[in-house]
């Protein structure tokens, strides 16, 4: 019986290593696709900042998993039988669910699955277990509420959904400052230099606190003293950080660095820090707390699984450093030779595929611009449209009344043209316009 209960344990280790693979697959479209799609670097560049976030957060993750142990499931109710089948049943389900999921483009959250593949099996336990007649040690019968952590359950639920929430609402906010800050603006105006220096002072320390909250909540550097310390003086080290960091990111400015590009790689890096403590509760939580059942029953077991409780795992965890730097060798590897980690599964992608699925002879062909064509729009200005509309157009007018609606501002002077545009308009709409309207 212990045999196969070792055999158990190392197909679970093995389902680990693998779900890392299939893990850092998907989450890679999270934590890398704002910098590559906004081109701030190459790809390569990106690949290894992502990588040294991975190797980091899984490295100083530790004492976060406490969801697979006793957040979901009340171990001191179940056997180490019941125990060791459960957490195989969920390692199996997870890793087909994410590949299924992963193949077909489709995104999914690695924490949603852990942990409600968790519920479901300690649910679909806890009912055989009600049916079977299950007391606890006084003799009393024990009910769903006994088996199941309800209340941290529901908070963890809450918590996921509460996330994509607040996540729609940050995420509405900050993006309309940002382009109320930078839209046809950006390094034009006076005054430029310091109001994305303040921007940027203000996003980098507001990365840095997600790093020391969130990346690093679990890490053993952040000691009960250093946390103290932190919440003590929150708003001094907020004020400091973004006054220091704005004065430096205002002279990067002036010294002509793109300040943008700067903070979508910090957060590129502190993303990926973060999933990859993220990623190792999802995945190593389960086969490390099956292991540490196993050890438990072969130092304490008396032979018969089935009666062996799981008191043990109502503590909390302690993961050896050996198996963080291990996954964190296996996720960095995943990120850099994983091919569905480096497919971001864009909308017009998938729909490429489908096409040719349905349509196996249909042809893409890809043809570059004439440099002819590009040339003959040169000269094609504000001056020349209003000078060729007024020469052409009807007796009402109607071309030049359609053209002066892209204008906030627009009048013949002796010297010229003064125009000035609608806040929302761009020169390449209007000559596109005009181009449409005389073909000749």
């Amino acid at each position: 019986m212990s045999t196969m209960f070792l055999g158990i344990v190392i197909f679970l280790i093995l389902l680990a290593i693998f779900d890392l693979f299939v893990g850092v697959s998907n989450d890679a479209v999270n934590f890398m696709s704002s910098a590559v799609g906004a081109k701030v670097a190459s790809f390569r560049t990106i690949i290894i900042i992502a990588s040294i976030g991975v190797f980091a957060g899984a490295a100083m993750s530790n004492g976060m998993m406490d969801i697979a142990r006793h957040g979901i499931m009340v171990p001191m109710h179940f056997s180490f039988y019941d125990v060791i089948t459960l957490f195989l049943a969920v390692m199996v389900t997870d890793v087909v669910l994410l590949d299924i999921f992963n193949t077909m483009g489709l995104p999914t959250s690695t924490t949603v699955s852990m942990v409600f593949e968790l519920l479901g099996g300690t649910c679909a336990l806890a009912l055989i277990k009600i049916a079977g007649g299950a007391t606890d040690a006084a003799g009393v019968p024990l009910s769903l509420g006994d088996l199941v952590n309800t209340e941290k359950a529901i908070s963890v639920i809450l918590g996921i959904f509460l996330s994509v929430a607040i996540a729609f609402v940050l995420g509405a906010i900050v993006q309309w400052i940002a382009r109320l800050l930078f839209s046809f603006t950006y390094g034009k105006e006076r005054g430029y230099n310091l109001k994305i220096g303040i921007f940027g002072g203000i996003s980098v320390i507001a990365i840095i606190w997600f790093l020391l909250i969130n990346g690093l909540k679990g890490s053993s550097l952040m000691t009960p003293e250093l946390k103290a310390l932190i919440n003590e003086n929150t708003w001094l080290i907020l004020g400091a950080g973004a006054g220091v960091f704005s004065i430096i990111m205002t002279v990067l400015s002036i010294l002509k660095i793109n300040i943008l590009k700067c903070i979508v790689l910090l957060g590129t890096f502190a993303l990926a820090m973060a999933f990859a403590g993220n990623d190792l509760v999802n995945f190593v939580g389960v086969p490390l707390t099956g292991l540490e059942s196993f050890l438990d029953y072969s130092r304490n077991g008396i032979g018969d699984p089935h009666s062996f409780t799981m008191e043990s795992l109502m503590g909390r965890a302690h993961t050896p450093i050996i198996f963080l730097v291990l996954a964190g060798v296996i996720m960095v590897n995943s990120l850099i030779f994983s091919k569905k980690a480096q497919n971001y599964g864009s909308t017009e992608y998938n729909m490429l595929q489908n096409a040719l699925k349905d349509f196996p002879e249909f042809e893409i062909v890809v043809t570059k611009k004439s440099k002819r064509v590009k040339d003959a729009h040169k000269g094609i200005d504000v001056k020349f449209m209003y000078n060729y509309i007024k020469k052409h157009d009807n007796e009402e007018k109607d071309v030049m009344s359609l053209f002066n609606g892209w204008f906030e501002k627009l009048e013949e002077t002796d010297d010229g043209i003064e125009y000035i545009l609608h806040n929302d308009v761009e020169f390449l709409n209007i000559r596109s316009w005009f181009l449409d309207q005389y073909t000749e």
